[in-house]
């Protein structure tokens, strides 16, 4: 239910109840009241606009004349408080007030709540009640209040166009290649010493030979005994060599021919090849894929090895041009602002590209209405209200409201206003990963699914307080890189406590001519006294915010103050129980 709506429904409701029945005055003494009253509220109006534009100055103040009196009790608080207990007893004003607290007349809650009842009902179905109440005679209706006219506020979206790192995993297999070689070996002896006493060869008759000693034993015996039935030797004679020659030795004794299997090994790494000379892989440790059986049979050899084949993983990446600007070139309420380096490189490899972008109209809000051209009645007699539009309001609310935050924002330390606080968030450089996404995705289930996707609770933050209107996005540096590559970038903030510091950061560095720093190192410094008296606020653009100001002004003032008088006496004697 609207509060326009509300509001009118209890001033019908207290009509209709008869609170406001009483002895009508005179034709003449009517029309000569409503005058003078319209022209005593129009001269009202008129100072109180002389006033809003004019500055203020210490003779305009009623009753200032130089330093006031009270000035000792500035610094002393509980003087205050003596001195007003004291005059308590003998002011007039304060007896007045008592007197009026005391002797007002008591309401039974029931009552209250009845015509509270009545209202309720009234502001339902207004256009039924006000039917016939027209001041012309006509019947009544109720029309609908424009909504607010404020901006709904930009955001800046980003995309990248560079290269990118291609990345993916290949493998390759190693068998482990095994052969047998078969071949012939000739045995002979031959003996350095006493070659023909032994009867073997002389050794030096296989000097040019290719023959291996494989083993040796001792000569004929020179000396022994014979005891039946062994034969005992105590002298052996010069030891006889054993010998295995690859081919037939001439001149030589050939003691008889023995078969040789040689088995050798290797590791084919064909298939790794290409990976293995590719820069940009890197492989890992082989992983055996082949032990069973560890015994195998070659060419009729039985051959023993722990593993016959390994597969080698490689990571490899690849520069490869890549861009994501196609969603935000053809979104109509995007439209390109400026392009940034990630990094320091010339020529830059990869470049960020800022759109500035309108968010995304939010629910409609809420119905107001007035009914019956703002019908104001006292004693039966009803009067419609002619109200005089206001352009400056919300120029005047944006001030006022520019002035209070910065006596909330004043940093007595530093002497400077409207300081932001840096923050910073993660993002894929190409990749879904997105901590930053801001104003253009609802705070939830948005900032549930950034914890999903592994963003920190700093950034969940830092996305609530952007998507509430009260980030400033300054720009993206490169913040990781693989092989010279970037692939995550962070994007840098300025946060403020309100939508309105933001706004007055935003256009008054450009009106002074203070440009944001770079991502890197961008502090969020506030404006000095002398910086902030230089700003000529009648140039800034603050549609963003005049909805919020305005919302509460939709309502005539009337109707308003009904409302005030609703909750005041509800509050009262909630506070001081039943009527009497």
């Amino acid at each position: 239910m609207s509060p326009a709506r509300t509001s009118l429904g209890l001033a019908l409701a207290l009509f209709a109840a008869g609170l406001g029945a009483g002895g009508a005055l005179g034709q003449s003494q009517t029309e000569a009241a409503r005058a003078d009253g319209k022209a005593f509220g129009s001269d009202a109006l008129g100072k109180a606009q002389d006033a809003a534009k004019t500055a203020p100055t210490a003779d305009r103040v009623p009753g200032f004349a130089g330093t006031p009196s009270q000035s000792p009790l500035f610094d002393d608080p509980d003087a205050i408080a003596a001195q007003a207990t004291s005059a308590a007893s003998s002011n007039e004003g304060y007896a007045t007030v008592r007197s009026s607290l005391d002797g007002r007349p008591r309401v039974a809650i029931e009552e209250i709540e009845a015509t509270i009842a009545r209202g309720r009902a009234i502001s339902d179905d207004p256009a039924t009640y006000v039917s016939g109440m027209s001041v012309g005679g006509g019947q009544g209706s109720c029309r609908e209040l424009p909504p607010s006219t404020g901006a709904s506020g930009t955001y800046e979206a980003t995309c990248n166009d560079g290269v990118a790192l291609e990345q993916r995993t290949a493998s390759c297999t190693i068998p482990l290649v095994v052969s047998v070689t078969k071949k012939t070996g000739y045995r002979y002896w031959c003996s350095d010493f006493n070659a023909g006493f032994n009867r073997v060869d002389d050794c030096s008759l296989f000097e040019q030979a290719s023959c291996q000693r494989t083993g040796s034993h001792e000569g004929r015996c020179l000396q022994g005994y014979s005891k039946p039935p062994y034969q005992y030797c105590t002298e052996p004679g010069e030891p006889v060599e054993e010998l295995l020659c690859d081919a037939p030795v001439p001149g030589g004794s050939l003691r008889g021919t023995e078969t040789q299997s040689t088995v050798a090994e290797r590791r084919d790494e064909g298939a790794c090849a290409s990976l293995a000379g590719d820069s940009g892989c890197t492989s890992t440790a082989d992983i055996c894929t082949s032990s069973d059986p560890v015994t195998r049979v070659i060419d009729g050899v039985s051959v023993t090895k722990p593993c016959w084949a390994w597969q080698r993983t490689y990571e490899c990446h690849k520069a490869v041009p890549a861009q994501n600007c196609d969603a935000l070139e053809a979104n109509k309420d995007c439209r390109f602002a400026r392009e940034e380096c990630l990094t320091d490189e010339a020529p830059c490899p990869t470049r960020e590209r800022i759109y500035s972008c309108t968010v995304p109209d939010g629910p409609a809000p809420a119905k107001q209405y007035v009914c019956d051209g703002d019908i104001y009645c006292v004693n039966g007699e009803c009067e419609t209200i002619n109200r005089q539009s206001n352009d400056e309001f919300k120029d005047a609310a944006v001030a006022l409201n520019a002035a209070s935050q910065a006596g909330k924002e004043f940093d007595p330390a530093k002497l400077t206003l409207f300081k932001g606080e840096r923050d910073t968030c993660h993002s894929k450089v190409f990749g879904i990963l997105n901590c930053c996404a801001g104003k253009a995705f609802p705070l939830i289930p948005y900032s549930q699914l950034l914890v999903t996707l592994g963003c920190d609770r700093e950034e969940v933050l830092l996305h609530q307080r952007d998507a509430q209107g009260l980030c400033h996005y300054v720009g993206s540096y490169c913040s990781d890189s693989v092989f010279g590559i970037c692939v995550t970038k962070k994007k840098t903030y300025c946060c403020f406590e309100s939508k309105l510091s933001r706004i007055l950061q935003e256009q008054g560095r450009a009106q002074i001519n203070k440009p944001w720093g770079s991502p890197k190192k961008e502090s969020c410094q506030g404006f000095t006294i002398d910086e902030f008296a230089r700003l000529d606020l009648s140039r800034m653009d603050f549609s963003e915010v005049y909805a919020e100001f305005q919302d509460a002004a939709k309502l005539p003032d009337e109707l308003g103050t009904v409302v005030t008088l609703q909750q005041k006496i509800a509050d009262y004697y909630a506070v001081n129980g039943g009527g009497r």
